[in-house]
């Protein structure tokens, strides 16, 4: 069984061999070390989408730049109700999956509402699976492939539109032009659902980063449970497993968690990087797929205390099924060869299934 039979399993709810350790992406360079985790059955979750947009009455500028050795990249989006900007810094270009920071929002003040409706109203989605289906041929057993959607809108206006200082004021002042917008978002992107629930990816993300600190509890049950029933829905009535990004704290909505349409859960980070460990997930999420992050803080200590660590893991997600380690986060260069190795070599050694 290879790496992506031995996942596609995992996601059916069937008990395989073993827990796998496997990595979201290819998180680590193409180098002697990589190969030879690979070849001890390290394995890939990679993604691709399985759509793409256009906007038609919009057009769209993009600049880069550099100032004082950092690189900037300033979009600019013309639209028939106004301009909008924004502007990201790139960070780490070293790093395997590059990431930027948005350190200049879209939404600038109440003037822009008319112009960002416009813009996410004016978005079209286009059926695109070639590139799945090619990237799922080409790379074989090596990787296994899901595609991805998006989260929440609201989430989206909070974290990408305006950010939190604002969309706090937005909301507290104007939380009518605010839902207006959600509503408006929502209503767009109920076209990217049927497009997803007919491709051939059969599990799919949708959205995440929810932080309970932030996005508190009434809005996650108003606006984040509502957004999974509807998607849910009409992605089980295809067969599709429905899945998000969920590495924060947990605690404080875990049962609507357990209860709502999820199958899968990406990225759960157990504690000491959260406030729940492998065993509360496992007893509140109950016959869900559990693909979580092994805890970024550990990355950081000896091989013994990694290796005691995973045999923790392994115990609490007893009789392991269900279940992947996995590496979701990025890693510091100088600590993945020595963490990764001793992960995989305790998975190995002690993740037969079933678990006693």
């Amino acid at each position: 069984m290879n790496c992506a039979e031995r996942i596609a399993a995992i996601f059916e709810g069937e008990l395989v061999d073993q827990v796998p350790f496997a990595l979201k992406g290819w998180r680590i360079p193409q180098c002697e070390m990589e190969r030879v985790l690979r070849n001890e059955g390290l394995g890939i979750v990679d993604s691709r989408s399985v759509y793409r947009s256009v906007s038609p009455n919009i057009e769209t500028q993009t600049l880069i730049y550099n100032r004082d050795g950092v690189g900037y990249q300033k979009t600019v989006i013309q639209t028939p109700k106004g301009e909008l900007s924004a502007v990201h810094r790139r960070v780490a270009p070293e790093k395997t999956e590059s990431t930027t920071w948005r350190i200049e929002m879209m939404f600038k003040s109440p003037a822009d509402y008319d112009a960002i409706e416009f813009m996410i109203r004016d978005k079209q989605y286009i059926p695109d699976y070639e590139p799945f289906l090619k990237a799922r041929e080409q790379i074989g057993g090596e990787a296994f492939f899901k595609t991805s959607m998006p989260g929440s809108p609201l989430h989206t206006i909070m974290y990408s539109i305006m950010g939190l200082e604002t969309f706090s004021i937005e909301w507290a002042e104007r939380r009518e032009r605010v839902i207006a917008l959600h509503d408006a978002m929502a209503e767009n992107e109920r076209e990217i659902y049927s497009i997803v629930a007919r491709s051939p990816a059969k599990v799919v993300q949708c959205g995440g980063n929810y932080t309970p600190e932030v996005l508190g509890k009434q809005r996650f049950v108003d606006y984040v449970l509502p957004h999974w029933q509807e998607v849910g829905a009409i992605l089980h009535e295809e067969g599709k497993l429905l899945g998000c990004h969920l590495d924060a704290n947990n605690r404080l909505w875990a049962e609507e968690v357990g209860r709502s349409e999820l199958d899968w859960i990406e990225a759960f980070s157990p504690a000491p990087d959260t406030d729940m460990t492998v065993a509360e997930a496992r007893k509140m999420w109950p016959g869900k797929v559990l693909f979580i992050n092994f805890p970024s803080a550990v990355h950081l200590e000896e091989p013994g205390v990694i290796e005691e660590a995973t045999v923790q893991i392994l115990k609490e997600a007893a009789p392991g099924d269900r279940f992947i380690i996995g590496i979701t986060e990025n890693v510091p260069d100088h600590r993945w060869r020595e963490s990764f190795s001793a992960i995989l070599k305790t998975v190995n050694k002690y993740g037969r299934l079933p678990i006693k």
